[in-house]
């Protein structure tokens, strides 16, 4: 079990998602929570709040971008193998609608080869209500240590 998923399971959602920006500081800049995190899936929510909102009052396009590289990147870590690390290598993005509420941004792995070296591409969804907002794909780069 990976360093990150075995920490969040013994802290459980709320303080796994306080912690997450000790370990990662700019995560901390959407106040994320994570509503779950397994091998294959994980998903996080952000509040529309002033920090987060463009010119226009709507969350700002790097504030989702910031979610779904948090989503995407918590996944990767718990789904790849234990002799293996990684490292966001490019990620392209479409902006799906505004984003005007909250934010729930969910990576579903469920048909990625984590078991494959080299890149993995990781898609990811983000929703405002039950809006698709924005659609992601992650490329990790994935190594032996």
């Amino acid at each position: 079990m990976s360093q990150m998923l075995q920490m969040y399971k013994q802290a459980g959602p709320a303080q796994f998602s306080a912690m997450i920006g000790q370990v990662a500081p700019y995560f901390a800049s959407i106040a994320p929570q994570f509503v779950e995190l397994r091998a294959g899936y994980a998903e996080v929510t952000f509040a529309k709040r002033r920090e987060v909102l463009n010119h226009i009052g709507t969350v700002h396009a790097i504030a989702l971008c910031n979610a779904a590289e948090l989503v995407a990147g918590t996944m990767t870590d718990a789904s790849i193998p234990a002799d293996c690390r990684w490292i966001p290598r490019g990620m392209t993005v479409e902006y799906l609608a505004k984003a005007d509420g909250d934010i729930r941004a969910v990576a579903d792995g469920s048909a990625v080869d984590w078991s494959a070296l080299g890149d993995v591409k990781v898609p990811v969804m983000a929703y405002a209500g039950d809006k698709a907002v924005l659609r992601a794909e992650i490329t990790m780069y994935v190594s032996r240590t």
